[in-house]
Protein backbone atom coordinates (compact mmCIF):
# COMPACT_ATOMS: atom_id res chain seq x y z
CA UNK A 1 0.00 0.00 0.00
CA UNK A 2 1.35 3.65 -0.99
CA UNK A 3 0.88 6.57 1.16
CA UNK A 4 0.69 9.50 -0.18
CA UNK A 5 2.18 12.64 1.80
CA UNK A 6 0.63 16.03 1.06
CA UNK A 7 2.13 19.20 1.52
CA UNK A 8 1.36 22.77 1.78
CA UNK A 9 2.37 26.07 0.45
CA UNK A 10 0.85 29.51 0.64
CA UNK A 11 1.13 32.04 -1.50
CA UNK A 12 -0.06 35.84 -1.60
CA UNK A 13 -0.81 37.88 -4.85
CA UNK A 14 -3.25 40.62 -4.49
CA UNK A 15 -6.66 39.40 -4.48
CA UNK A 16 -7.07 35.98 -3.39
CA UNK A 17 -9.97 35.20 -6.10
CA UNK A 18 -7.19 35.52 -8.89
CA UNK A 19 -5.20 33.29 -7.46
CA UNK A 20 -7.65 30.40 -7.26
CA UNK A 21 -7.84 29.10 -10.59
CA UNK A 22 -4.20 29.21 -11.70
CA UNK A 23 -3.16 26.49 -9.55
CA UNK A 24 -6.78 24.15 -8.95
CA UNK A 25 -5.80 22.39 -12.60
CA UNK A 26 -3.12 20.81 -12.35
CA UNK A 27 -2.95 17.61 -11.48
CA UNK A 28 -1.42 16.05 -7.90
CA UNK A 29 -3.07 19.88 -6.31
CA UNK A 30 -5.38 18.52 -3.99
CA UNK A 31 -7.29 21.49 -2.68
CA UNK A 32 -6.76 25.75 -3.16
CA UNK A 33 -7.91 27.42 0.09
CA UNK A 34 -8.80 31.35 -0.24
CA UNK A 35 -7.62 32.99 3.48
CA UNK A 36 -5.65 35.46 5.35
CA UNK A 37 -2.42 34.79 6.93
CA UNK A 38 0.38 37.04 8.34
CA UNK A 39 -1.59 39.46 10.73
CA UNK A 40 -2.34 40.01 14.40
CA UNK A 41 -5.59 39.88 14.52
CA UNK A 42 -7.03 36.41 15.29
CA UNK A 43 -9.93 34.63 13.36
CA UNK A 44 -10.18 37.83 10.69
CA UNK A 45 -12.70 38.36 9.03
CA UNK A 46 -12.49 39.59 5.04
CA UNK A 47 -14.07 43.35 6.23
CA UNK A 48 -11.09 42.87 8.77
CA UNK A 49 -8.50 42.42 6.19
CA UNK A 50 -9.91 44.78 3.45
CA UNK A 51 -9.77 47.77 5.64
CA UNK A 52 -5.83 46.79 6.10
CA UNK A 53 -5.62 47.42 9.66
CA UNK A 54 -5.67 43.61 10.52
CA UNK A 55 -1.49 42.83 8.95
CA UNK A 56 -3.42 39.96 7.26
CA UNK A 57 -2.59 39.25 3.79
CA UNK A 58 -5.19 37.66 1.34
CA UNK A 59 -3.63 34.44 0.82
CA UNK A 60 -3.91 30.83 -1.37
CA UNK A 61 -3.64 27.86 0.35
CA UNK A 62 -2.72 25.16 -1.22
CA UNK A 63 -2.70 21.17 -0.44
CA UNK A 64 -0.59 18.93 -3.06
CA UNK A 65 1.47 15.81 -3.48
CA UNK A 66 5.24 16.82 -3.94
CA UNK A 67 5.35 13.91 -5.76
CA UNK A 68 3.29 14.49 -8.81
CA UNK A 69 3.45 18.77 -8.33
CA UNK A 70 6.74 19.46 -7.02
CA UNK A 71 7.27 22.79 -4.94
CA UNK A 72 9.69 24.30 -7.25
CA UNK A 73 6.50 23.75 -9.93
CA UNK A 74 4.77 25.61 -7.70
CA UNK A 75 6.65 28.70 -7.40
CA UNK A 76 7.41 29.28 -11.68
CA UNK A 77 3.31 29.16 -11.48
CA UNK A 78 2.76 31.45 -8.70
CA UNK A 79 5.62 34.13 -10.48
CA UNK A 80 3.60 34.33 -13.44
CA UNK A 81 0.60 35.42 -11.79
CA UNK A 82 1.98 38.41 -9.91
CA UNK A 83 3.93 41.78 -10.27
CA UNK A 84 7.13 40.48 -8.34
CA UNK A 85 8.24 44.73 -8.40
CA UNK A 86 5.29 45.73 -6.51
CA UNK A 87 5.19 46.27 -2.78
CA UNK A 88 2.41 48.74 -2.53
CA UNK A 89 -0.43 45.48 -3.34
CA UNK A 90 -1.55 44.38 -7.21
CA UNK A 91 -2.98 45.67 -10.09
CA UNK A 92 -5.80 47.48 -8.96
CA UNK A 93 -6.10 46.18 -5.22
CA UNK A 94 -3.80 48.37 -3.33
CA UNK A 95 -2.53 48.65 0.49
CA UNK A 96 -0.27 46.34 2.68
CA UNK A 97 -3.10 43.52 2.51
CA UNK A 98 -2.59 42.73 -1.36
CA UNK A 99 0.89 43.10 -1.27
CA UNK A 100 2.67 39.31 -2.89
CA UNK A 101 4.24 37.28 -0.37
CA UNK A 102 5.86 33.36 -0.17
CA UNK A 103 5.26 32.08 3.24
CA UNK A 104 7.50 28.96 3.35
CA UNK A 105 6.16 25.87 5.53
CA UNK A 106 9.66 24.01 6.04
CA UNK A 107 13.46 24.89 5.28
CA UNK A 108 13.03 23.64 1.81
CA UNK A 109 11.02 25.49 1.13
CA UNK A 110 12.05 28.44 2.03
CA UNK A 111 15.63 28.01 0.21
CA UNK A 112 13.61 26.58 -2.46
CA UNK A 113 12.07 30.32 -2.68
CA UNK A 114 14.91 32.10 -2.22
CA UNK A 115 16.79 30.49 -4.90
CA UNK A 116 13.63 30.93 -7.36
CA UNK A 117 13.74 34.67 -6.10
CA UNK A 118 17.38 35.23 -6.99
CA UNK A 119 16.71 33.53 -10.27
CA UNK A 120 14.01 35.91 -11.24
CA UNK A 121 16.15 38.77 -10.25
CA UNK A 122 18.88 37.82 -12.06
CA UNK A 123 16.89 36.76 -15.29
CA UNK A 124 16.74 40.48 -16.59
CA UNK A 125 12.97 40.10 -17.15
CA UNK A 126 12.10 42.95 -15.02
CA UNK A 127 13.91 46.38 -14.87
CA UNK A 128 12.60 46.83 -10.95
CA UNK A 129 14.12 44.86 -8.20
CA UNK A 130 12.02 41.70 -6.98
CA UNK A 131 10.32 42.88 -3.69
CA UNK A 132 7.75 39.69 -2.77
CA UNK A 133 8.49 38.62 0.34
CA UNK A 134 9.71 35.17 1.73
CA UNK A 135 7.92 34.91 5.19
CA UNK A 136 7.49 31.98 7.93
CA UNK A 137 4.05 30.37 7.70
CA UNK A 138 1.67 31.51 10.14
CA UNK A 139 -1.64 30.77 11.42
CA UNK A 140 -3.92 30.51 8.37
CA UNK A 141 -7.57 31.74 8.70
CA UNK A 142 -10.05 30.01 6.24
CA UNK A 143 -12.21 33.27 3.95
CA UNK A 144 -15.46 32.92 4.33
CA UNK A 145 -17.60 30.19 2.00
CA UNK A 146 -18.50 32.71 -0.42
CA UNK A 147 -15.00 33.58 -1.47
CA UNK A 148 -13.75 29.93 -1.98
CA UNK A 149 -13.90 29.22 -5.74
CA UNK A 150 -14.94 32.44 -6.11
CA UNK A 151 -14.51 32.19 -10.00
CA UNK A 152 -16.64 29.03 -10.29
CA UNK A 153 -19.48 30.32 -7.91
CA UNK A 154 -19.43 33.97 -9.32
CA UNK A 155 -17.84 33.53 -12.68
CA UNK A 156 -19.16 37.00 -14.30
CA UNK A 157 -18.44 39.09 -11.01
CA UNK A 158 -14.73 37.44 -10.96
CA UNK A 159 -14.73 38.09 -14.45
CA UNK A 160 -15.65 41.40 -14.78
CA UNK A 161 -13.34 41.96 -11.84
CA UNK A 162 -9.79 40.25 -13.14
CA UNK A 163 -10.55 42.14 -16.85
CA UNK A 164 -10.46 45.77 -14.50
CA UNK A 165 -7.49 44.71 -12.46
CA UNK A 166 -4.88 45.04 -15.27
CA UNK A 167 -3.33 41.18 -13.63
CA UNK A 168 -3.97 39.80 -17.45
CA UNK A 169 -2.09 42.60 -19.58
CA UNK A 170 0.87 42.39 -17.09
CA UNK A 171 1.32 39.13 -17.21
CA UNK A 172 0.76 38.44 -20.93
CA UNK A 173 2.76 41.44 -21.42
CA UNK A 174 5.95 40.12 -18.90
CA UNK A 175 5.45 36.27 -19.39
Amino acid sequence: MTVTTLSTATFAGGCFWCMVKPFVEWDGIHSVTSGYMGGNLENPTYEDVKKGSSGHLEVVQIIFNEEIFPYKKLLEVYWQQIDPTDDGGQFQDRGSNYRAAIFYHSEQQKLSAEQSKLYLANSGRFKKPIVTEIRAAETFYQAEDYHQDFYKKNSEHYKKDRAASGRDEFLQDNW
